[in-house]
Formats: C-alpha cells, structure tokens, sequence
C-alpha cells in the first residue's frame, strides 16, 4: 500500500531544497569573522571556543559573574554597595576581545541576518526575565542615528524575542528625546551625565505601561548608565519593574562596574 504523502512533509522537503539551492549560491558565513561555516546561524569554532559564556553563579540582581557558587542568591558587592535602577540583568556573554568583532559586527556591520540566532542565545540566558515579562522595549536610537545606521539592532532584538517568546513588543515604548556624543571612552560618571534626561515614554503608551513589568531590551551593558536612565524613566511613568536583557555586558571586578 502506497502510503500518502502529507502537504506538511511536502511543505518540509520543498524548503529543506531551496535551503540547499541557497547555501550553494550563498555559503552560509560565521556571525563574527564571515568565514564559511557549516549552517547558518553558526560560529567559527575558534570564535565560538574563545566567547566566555555567562551563567550561574552570578549576582541576582545585575548578574554580574561570581568565581565561586556560595549556595544561595547573593548580591554583587557592587549592588550592595547602590543598587542599580533596574530590578535584573542579564546577559549572553562577556563584552571582551573574543566577543567584540561579532557584536560589531551585528551593531555596525549590517549583519542584520545574525539577529534571530543571537536572539535564541538571548532567550535562553534570559529565560526567566521573559517568563515575567508583560512587554518588551529596546533602547531607542535618536532619529539622526537611526537614519545614519539604517536600523535599531536593539529592536531587531526585541522583536524576534518577543515573537519567539509570545511578549507584546513596543518598539517606541521609549523615545530618545536628544542627540547624546557616543559612551566611548566616556568614564562611569560621564556617561551617567551624559544620558540624564535623554529618555521619554511616548505620551500614548503610558496607560498600556501602568503597573507593567517591562523587559528593556540592549545589544552591550557597559557601565549600566544607559540601561539605568532608561529604567528610571520607565519606572517613573509607571512601571511596575524593569528588567534587562543584553547580547553582552563588560564584566569588571566587584569595586569597578
């Protein structure tokens, strides 16, 4: 007996041989250094062997990394010491030489393709924070700098979470209301200054905010000064709680971040 064929295997085979056409005519390429890789989505496995994975045992409240498991939830000296404005943080990987040139790559390098499988890594890393999650909001760009760049790679972020997750995404939840000089080379009390007052709820959100948790969503936390005033703005029109969820975080000692 011949057995029937069903439109869903068909479905399958058909895109598993345009997959196959595409990776002949465009060999698929590592996300950080271009060179041919196995599938998309994959890394050179000296890129991949070099990044420097974040996960427990790590402070609950930034997530900042802890050389020894202590065995219970802990703070960071750093977060006893001020408490940061966001309720959590988290991050895929360390912001580092090995980590860089894939960042870059995807924040200023039109990788724009890389952002579904940087995303996965992101939503296994912050797996609890998206549970939690009532809406999800990247960190805006100013107009001049969106324009310049051709896209947010913080809401190309956002968005795929938010799809793969089942969280409502507000891309313009936040607004960035001035032109700030860029972080670089900036020390943490500049950049602190330097962001101050730059952010803004869209006046027609805010009913839809109320009393929300939100998971602000960032390619790179640094010193935690942009992540911050984008939490007190949200937290001050209304916000129950503001969680973070970045590609990558600069990992310092206790007494620097």
């Amino acid at each position: 007996m011949v057995r029937q064929v069903s439109r869903a295997e068909i479905a399958s085979a058909i895109s598993a041989a345009a997959r196959a056409v595409l990776d002949a005519l465009l060999p698929p390429r590592c996300l950080a250094t271009g060179r041919p890789v196995d599938r998309p989505g994959a890394l050179d496995p000296t890129v991949w062997q070099a990044l420097d994975f974040l996960g427990e045992p790590h402070c609950v409240r930034c997530g900042r990394p802890f050389e020894f498991d202590v065995g219970e939830p802990v703070l960071c000296g750093a977060c006893i010491r001020r408490a940061p404005a966001y309720d959590r943080a988290r991050a895929v990987m360390a912001y580092d030489d090995a980590s860089r040139p894939l960042v870059l790559a995807f924040k200023h390098g039109d990788r724009t393709d890389a952002a579904p499988w940087l995303a996965a890594w992101m939503g296994r890393a912050g797996a609890v924070l998206l549970t939690d999650a009532d809406l999800i909001c990247p960190v805006p760009l100013h107009r001049w700098r969106l324009a310049r760049r051709r896209y947010n790679q913080s809401a190309l972020l956002a968005a795929v979470l938010g799809r793969r997750a089942g969280v409502p995404v507000v891309p313009d939840l936040l607004a960035r209301r001035r032109r700030t000089p860029g972080q670089g080379g900036l020390s943490r009390d500049q950049r602190r200054r330097n962001v101050a007052g730059a952010f803004a709820v869209r006046p027609r959100h805010r009913l839809r905010l109320a009393g929300r948790r939100v998971l602000l969503v960032d390619d790179v936390m640094t010193t935690g000064a942009t992540v911050e005033a984008c939490a007190r703005t949200l937290r001050r029109a209304g916000a129950a709680a503001v969680d973070v969820l970045t590609l990558a975080r600069v990992v310092r000692p206790d007494s620097g971040d």
